[in-house]
């Protein structure tokens, strides 16, 4: 989860082990992106379409640029929604075979069983300019329900979103040079660096510093005790939250 333009919130969703048969919708690509995914080893990018003073930083990028005029069979327009909220992707359809690595652990992830300590907690909320999220624990399913501007989340079908772990990753965002149609100028995200994190899994939360030296390099999570911090197996949601 990441801020952009006036203070609103998009989803960047990578996928690892399992992939949906539909994703959507998918909207615009920007300069945080390009920096998160750096951490892959040349991913897929799909995505609408970029502000044209981006294009070059994408064409550069380390990564497999996928907008729909490359892959017009991979893409269609969906009638719940009126444009540009209905574009969505068929990931099977892609022209790009699976590497089979499992990119979560590539990116300095690791799901083991919980460490000592932590504080329990029901849920916590994070918030930017415009937007508003929050992870509920539900013991039942052992999942943290997420909620967008206090609307539970849900899928295509109704279900619940939730997720095993959620990080709350303090993170600089800073202007940057690009800005959208209306004007406003686009955030960027920096996710090279080091700060503070909020882990939460099992129904407890964990207070936690993160670093990541290169935009080459994997994120490292670490506790208190100056040990790795580990995820509870299952979907993980990150939240870049400004300080």
């Amino acid at each position: 989860m990441e801020q952009v333009e006036a203070g609103l919130s998009r989803i960047l969703a990578a996928y690892s082990s399992e992939v949906p048969s539909v994703v959507g919708p998918v909207r615009s690509a920007r300069e945080t992106d390009l920096e998160l995914l750096r951490q892959f080893d040349e991913p897929t990018l799909a995505y609408s379409g970029a502000q044209s003073a981006l294009s070059p930083s994408i064409d550069a990028a380390p990564l497999d640029a996928l907008p729909p005029s490359k892959a017009p069979d991979a893409y269609f327009r969906g009638g719940d929604h009126a444009a540009p909220h209905n574009l969505y992707l068929r990931p099977g359809r892609i022209p790009h075979a699976s590497t089979g690595v499992n990119a979560a652990e590539d990116i300095g992830l690791r799901f083991a069983a919980p460490p000592p300590g932590g504080t329990p907690v029901v849920g916590r909320t994070a918030s930017y300019p415009s937007a508003l999220f929050t992870f509920t624990w539900a013991a039942d399913r052992g999942l943290w329900m997420v909620s967008m501007d206090r609307t539970p989340a849900r899928t295509a079908s109704g279900e619940r979103l939730g997720a095993a772990s959620v990080i709350l990753q303090d993170v600089d965002v800073q202007p940057s040079r690009f800005q959208d149609r209306g004007g406003n100028t686009s955030p960027f995200s920096a996710t090279v660096g080091s700060g503070s994190a909020t882990i939460l899994r099992d129904g407890k939360s964990y207070d936690v510093t993160w670093e990541r030296n290169t935009a080459e390099s994997e994120t490292k999570f670490t506790t208190k005790n100056g040990e790795p911090m580990t995820f509870a197996t299952g979907q993980l949601w990150i939240v870049l939250v400004p300080k």
